[in-house]
Order: structure tokens, then sequence, then C-alpha cells
């Protein structure tokens, strides 16, 4: 328990800071969670909206419709609002740049045969 206690003291990339925490005590108010576990704050007059992440401090781990209530893109929280589900609607999932999951062409294009070639202005 030290040891995260020491962690939130010094690292804000691990969860959040001492500052985060003890802002969201005193004047936050928790408005919703996401499906990643990702708890969503404002003040009480609403003029600042934040977020706690569940687990590494991600911006794109936050989702569409979440995205809009931070932003203030939208007054209504998600639960309240409710999104058309169209077949064409993938879930959210974060950036997954920089790990094993993240989209190659060229390990994608591997076991296949090449069907395409360089462009040659010249042609």
């Amino acid at each position: 328990m030290f040891i995260n206690f020491l962690k939130s003291i010094f690292t804000w990339w691990t969860s959040q800071t001492v500052g985060t925490f003890l802002f969201t005590l005193f004047s936050g108010t928790c408005v919703g969670q996401d499906q990643f576990g990702n708890k969503y704050y404002k003040n009480k007059n609403d003029s600042k909206r934040w977020v706690i992440y569940n687990g590494e401090v991600e911006s794109s781990r936050i989702p569409p419709e979440w995205h809009l209530w931070i932003h203030k893109t939208s007054h209504s929280t998600p639960d309240k609002i409710s999104f058309s589900n169209h077949i064409w609607i993938k879930d959210h999932h974060e950036n997954y740049t920089g790990s094993k999951m993240a989209y190659s062409p060229s390990a994608n294009l591997k076991n296949k045969e090449k069907t395409y070639s360089k462009w040659d202005p010249e042609q």
C-alpha cells in the first residue's frame, strides 16, 4: 500500500496524482462510469470535467460517448442519451500504436500475394 501511495505522488501516468485525488475528494461529483472502468467527474457548477482512468492514463481509452461529454459537446451523460446501434459501429478500443496489436500492413500482406504495384509518375 505504501508503494502505491509513493507511486501516486511521483508518477502521473499510472493513475491519478495526489492533487487530482484531493480535488476530486473535495470538489468532485461522480457522474458515471464507462465500460472500461474509467470514472467521470464534474465540479458543482460544471465548469470543470475530468476522468479518473482505470489503469494507465491514456486519452484514447475514453469512448466516443464520453468524449462528447468530457469536452462539453453534450450536456447530458451518455447514460441519458440513446445512441443508435448500427451494424457498422465497432466497439471502442484504445490506440494500439506501439503494441503487438498495432496495425501493420506488411504483417497483413506477409502470407498473401502482393496485388499492388508502386506508383510510377512516368507511366
